[in-house]
């Protein structure tokens, strides 16, 4: 889980949204509203997706037209297994750490299969998912 979570408001742009993504090189930004609670998530590929419309100006269209209303969201405490499997079953991309009604991190694919990679290697998880129990 990454606890360096960056995130955007749902009123900047599709072009903020992939300059931020290529900045700090991650695939999932959390979208905030003003007073910093939770409004959805939105992905590279939902960048794409909506980018591909020939009207759609990434200059001009805002963040709340791609992303995700109601992101999977997850305590820090639940079990790495418990969260992959939802995460495989409905082929989410992530999961937002919430922690006493505040954003505590984003775990992803990437993080799950650095989880899986530690467990074929049987070696700890790497330090950035230290909150996460492997069941």
């Amino acid at each position: 889980m990454s606890r360096n979570v960056k995130t955007i408001s749902r009123h900047d742009t599709l072009a903020d949204a992939r300059a931020l993504m290529r900045e700090h090189q991650i695939r999932h930004l959390v979208v905030v509203e003003e007073d910093g609670t939770l409004a959805g998530i939105v992905s590279e590929r939902d960048l794409s997706v909506l980018e591909c419309y020939r009207d759609v100006d990434p200059h001009v269209v805002c963040v709340e037209e791609a992303m995700a209303l109601a992101p999977y969201r997850v305590a820090p405490t639940a079990p790495l297994s418990e969260v992959a499997d939802t995460m495989a079953e409905w082929r989410y991309g992530s999961a937002v750490v919430m922690e006493d009604g505040k954003i505590a991190g984003v775990f992803t694919t990437t993080d799950a299969l650095r989880a899986l990679a530690a467990l074929g290697a049987k070696r700890p998880v790497e330090r950035r998912q230290p909150t996460m129990t492997v069941q």
